[in-house]
């Protein structure tokens, strides 16, 4: 292991210095097979992130999440309030997911599938590069004074950042107002839609602060994952690590040297794997909280390696056992256990939205309510009804006893249910006092939308006793 081995380096953050000040990161740029991986899985990712809010299924945005009015689009359903336990399974699945992710891959999350890195890495670092150059040339161009050359690509580049931020912002709100009421704030006068151009604005101004000036801080300092695995990791989780027992003690490279007889590792000293590294970690140190698994350590690596005649694979994907002992990924009980916890969570959620309905009924006896006998001899109770549409159909609601033995008096003829909206409403039941069994009955409310069956409930009637 390097001079580091006993952990100092842990005691800060690469990108803070010893007088708590920012440490600005210029990576070098990043080729390799690993990254020409993560341009096609991130590319991907950035069509469906700016494609999935125009999509449609059935007149619905595919994907929605409307918490200023409580609606939300999954796949082209609707989810209401009243659908809060299923959010509630479905956020405790994908914590579970998340942990038993980290335990067997690491971090790699954070640099092949977050927003975050996604945008930063494969679209404004890249439009860094295109304008300021690799490393060297940007390093270069940031001591240099403010001279023609400078203010040009700076203008220029935070034009483009601005820019791109739009695009950001306006795709987020599609997936919080919906598409349809964004193309409304983006076509109608300003005056109009005040407020919604006003959150265009604030959300570009925060997208662009945060891949301008924030950057890699996000994942370092802000996000509360990075602090997550740290406690979640164990010495079986797949992670990018350097090989220290193949790669100790480093020397620089010298031609046709046997190093295995010098008593040198692999490692030419290079710095390759810290100069690409967008964190500006020494990956050599050990893992650490700032690495995002991102792999440009590895191509970099993985290129010198060949170039001077060595076995590839000195940083690789790898576990703290895999390296000391030489073992492969295996399933420990804590890898088995959180499986299993995540399958039954997983097939309770898949019977809650399979067995979930269009509507959601609930009948209860109107409070402070009792029983009256009228002068036929029939029994009468007041009820109240709270039907939730979920759909965007409006209906005719009827109510009907399954029995025959009862009937049913509205207080309202002809209920009308409207499209995603409640309906709140009184009825009289009337009941036989035969039909009694200890003062109460159990009776079911067949609910008719448009003369066909929406639902059933069960309610409680109550009585004289016998």
């Amino acid at each position: 292991m390097a001079e580091d081995e006993e952990g100092s380096f842990r005691d800060s953050i690469s990108t803070v210095n010893e007088d708590g000040k920012r440490v600005w990161i210029f990576p070098k740029k990043p080729k390799g097979k690993f990254f020409n991986y993560r341009k096609i899985t991130s590319y991907f990712l950035l069509i469906l992130l700016f494609g999935l809010p125009h999509l449609k299924v059935n007149g619905e945005q595919f994907l929605l999440f409307n918490v200023l009015e409580r609606k939300f689009i999954i796949f082209g359903n609707i989810f209401w309030p009243q659908d809060f336990y299923i959010f509630a399974l479905a956020s405790i699945l994908g914590v579970v997911f998340i942990i038993l992710f980290t335990i067997i891959f690491g971090r790699i999350f954070c640099g092949w599938v977050c927003p975050q890195t996604i945008f930063m890495e494969m679209v404004f670092r890249r439009i860094e590069y295109w304008i300021e150059g690799d490393y060297t040339r940007q390093k270069k161009l940031d001591k240099q004074p403010w001279d023609k050359e400078k203010i040009t690509k700076r203008v220029a580049k935070h034009s483009i950042f601005w820019i791109i931020s739009f695009f950001i912002a306006n795709t987020f709100l599609a997936y919080i107002i919906s598409s349809d009421e964004l193309w409304k704030i983006q076509t109608d006068p300003v005056g109009e839609h005040l407020a919604g151009f006003v959150a265009i604005i604030v959300f570009t101004t925060v997208f662009y602060m945060v891949f301008s000036r924030l950057r890699e801080q996000v994942c370092t300092t802000i996000c509360p994952y990075g602090r997550l695995q740290g406690v979640l990791l164990d010495p079986d989780s797949m992670v990018v690590a350097y090989d220290h027992k193949r790669g100790e003690d480093r020397a620089k490279f010298r031609k046709n040297e046997d190093r295995s007889s010098a008593g040198k590792g692999d490692c030419i000293d290079c710095n390759l794997c810290v100069h690409v590294c967008p964190t500006g970690i020494d990956i050599r140190n050990g893992t650490q909280l700032e690495c995002v698994n991102c792999t440009a350590c590895i191509d970099e690596c993985d290129h010198m390696m060949e170039s001077v005649g060595q076995e590839k694979g000195l940083i690789r994907f790898v576990s703290e056992n895999g390296i000391k002992n030489g073992t492969k990924f295996q399933w420990t009980r804590r890898v088995k256990s959180y499986t299993a916890v995540l399958i039954a969570l997983l097939g309770v959620l898949i019977t809650l939205l399979v067995t979930r309905s269009d509507f959601q009924t609930t009948i209860f006896r109107q409070r402070g309510s009792t029983f009256q006998t009228d002068q036929s001899g029939l029994i009468s109770n007041i009820f109240e009804i709270n039907l939730a549409n979920k759909t965007r159909n409006d209906y005719v609601i009827e109510l009907k006893l399954e029995d025959t033995i009862g009937k049913i008096d509205l207080v309202v003829e002809g209920l009308k249910l409207e499209s995603e909206a409640h309906l709140k409403d009184r009825f009289i039941v009337k009941y036989p006092y035969k039909a009694m069994d200890n003062g109460h009955k159990i009776f079911t409310v067949i609910v008719l939308g448009n003369g066909k069956e929406i639902q059933r409930v069960k309610a409680k009637f109550i009585g004289p006793m016998m």
